[in-house]
């Protein structure tokens, strides 16, 4: 059984399924054992040399009611990826996402998306003196330009699910008035779509608000600029 992210005949899909398994490339998480499985991400190259990041999975599934037999992590990505782009939420761009079931039931699944050229991580931003070097007027316009991801998100009822500082990442083109400032989220594996906004939306910020840096100052106006764009608060936080 083969699933697979494009409507592609079946052969087209198992050949490209097997070209970017057998892909190799330095390992950016080095396989680990979780979920039943085993999970790994490699950068590697396509054809014309752009630089890819492939997620590959074997036996790594997640269950839910409509999936009580286990389903590929890399399929409920996918559709996530999916979900964020038609909502305008910054993701890594969506090469190729495979699965393959073979006759002893264990699935190999591959995961293949765009580098994010030129994001940096938000702590890895404000470590390298980024905040200082652009001021404070282009700083409070990436909290906000955050605020206003996130907001988007969960108005979409969508739910990040791992929503540390490591999984917001930030691209500042320019200096002054005229910096383009863009946003990305990463790692969506444990994304899902809740029945309201404000499920989404209590459980991420309150997950951010425990695993990230911003000071109270910082994070109120994060808060802030999210709420311009989401319509209300979300209690609990502080």
């Amino acid at each position: 059984m083969t699933v697979e992210c494009a409507q592609q005949s079946p052969s087209a899909t198992e050949d490209r399924f097997e070209f970017y398994w057998n892909q190799s490339g330095e390992w950016v998480e080095e396989p680990n054992q979780r979920r039943g499985g085993e999970s790994g991400v490699q950068r590697v190259h396509d054809a014309n040399g752009r630089l890819l990041y492939a997620k590959r999975q074997v036996g790594h599934t997640y269950r839910s009611w409509r999936y009580p037999l286990g389903r590929p992590t890399v399929l409920r990505e996918r559709d996530a990826l999916l979900a964020m782009d038609r909502l305008s939420v910054g993701v890594p761009g969506l090469v190729f996402c495979g699965a393959q079931q073979g006759a002893d039931k264990q699935w190999r699944a591959l995961l293949v998306t765009v580098a994010l050229d030129g994001f940096v991580e938000i702590d890895n931003w404000y470590a390298a003196g980024e905040r200082e070097r652009l001021g404070e007027a282009v700083h409070d316009r990436v909290l906000e330009a955050i605020g206003h991801t996130l907001a988007r998100m969960h108005l979409g009822r969508w739910q990040h699910g791992c929503l540390y500082a490591k999984h917001v990442f930030v691209r500042v083109t320019g200096h002054g008035e005229s910096a383009q400032i863009d946003v990305a989220l990463l790692d969506l594996e444990k994304s899902r779509q809740r029945l309201t906004a404000h499920k989404a939306a209590s459980h991420d910020l309150k997950q951010l608000r425990r695993h990230s840096s911003w000071n109270s100052t910082d994070w109120n106006k994060l808060n802030y600029f999210y709420k311009t764009v989401f319509g209300s608060a979300i209690k609990g936080l502080r």
